[in-house]
């Protein structure tokens, strides 16, 4: 993989679960700089205090759900050049689209191969 193992990762999702397969599949594909948050506020108050070169976040969690955390990145003239990767168990095109609009970089079903995963890496980073 081309990506730099080196670089800071900001994984949000509200399932501890979720974000151990995450933070596993970061780990085979050799990335170690990570930090994970619960939910969503975690996530931009932990990206105002701190240089992250990639969000990885769920689309399913309560109170914010993934889709306005990326409308929060994307509105934040110091954030919104940050890459994020949307995880989400939610296969409806409708939230697809809705993703993309709102700038994601890359979206990807639950659940997923690493090969996939490693593709989708790459590609935001390209």
């Amino acid at each position: 993989m081309s990506v730099k193992a080196s670089i800071k990762i900001l994984v949000a999702g509200e399932f501890a679960a979720s974000r151990k397969v995450l933070v596993y599949t970061l780990e085979q594909l050799g990335f170690d700089n990570l930090e994970e948050v619960t939910d969503a506020y975690s996530a931009l108050v932990r990206l105002k205090s701190a240089l992250f070169e990639l969000v990885i976040t769920d689309w399913e969690m309560s109170k914010m759900s993934g889709l306005q955390l990326l409308q929060q990145i994307r509105a934040d003239q110091e954030l919104k050049q940050i890459p994020v990767l949307m995880v989400s168990e939610d296969t409806n095109p409708q939230n697809i689209v809705a993703a993309t609009k709102a700038g994601v970089n890359a979206y990807l079903i639950k659940p997923f191969e690493l090969a996939s995963f490693a593709e989708k890496m790459e590609n935001i980073f390209r």
